[in-house]
């Protein structure tokens, strides 16, 4: 089922608040699929057209929620379907910040403005392609999302990685919070 949707009105209805909104605590009334679609590189599209207003990508970003395999815009009273074709966000830009307790953060930001210190409730992981063999880094961002580190990202992340033996081989790993991340076997 195709609904119409009114950006203005999804404005209006979560309000001009800064942050995430209580997401988990809403049960709205599921109203239809929207022709909406957050492209693999990041770019969201409605009707087949870029939308090109940042501010209106990051308004998007804040109510997008994720049940299962299926993404949602989510207000108080709507709950609209999107499509989502690898994962609904993209990781930018990696800040290493020292810190006394754990070691190093690292510290990434989305290209809708999210700052994510990886660690143990926001897991780096990398999926390689079963054919090609190219890396895939995901970040945990909220709700259960990710988002796909750029290649920039996963490049700097190699160079700083150590080389540390395993069972089956050595692996590539960096550290963050205390928790330790594989990229990849060597």
């Amino acid at each position: 089922m195709q609904k119409t949707f009114d950006p203005a009105g999804l404005a209006s209805q979560i309000g001009q608040a800064q942050g995430i909104p209580p997401l988990e605590k809403w049960n709205p009334t599921f109203c239809g699929d929207i022709d909406m679609r957050i492209a693999r590189d990041g770019r969201w599209y409605y009707q087949g057209s870029i939308i090109g207003r940042e501010a209106m990508v990051r308004l998007f970003s804040r109510v997008l929620w994720r049940e299962g395999d299926q993404y949602f815009l989510k207000t108080p009273v709507e709950k609209v379907g999107i499509q989502v074709e690898d994962v609904p966000f993209s990781v930018i830009l990696m800040e290493r910040q020292p810190d006394a307790e754990q070691g190093e953060l690292l510290v990434f930001t989305t290209a809708t403005g999210d700052r994510i210190e990886a660690g143990a409730e926001h897991p780096i992981r990398v999926v390689s392609d079963p054919e090609t063999g190219e890396p895939s880094p995901y970040l945990l961002i909220r709700f259960g999302m990710e988002g796909r580190l750029s290649r920039n990202l996963f490049y700097e992340l190699v160079e700083m990685a150590a080389t540390e033996p395993a069972p089956d081989g050595d692996e590539l790993v960096v550290y963050s919070a205390g928790q330790r991340f594989v990229l990849g076997k060597l």
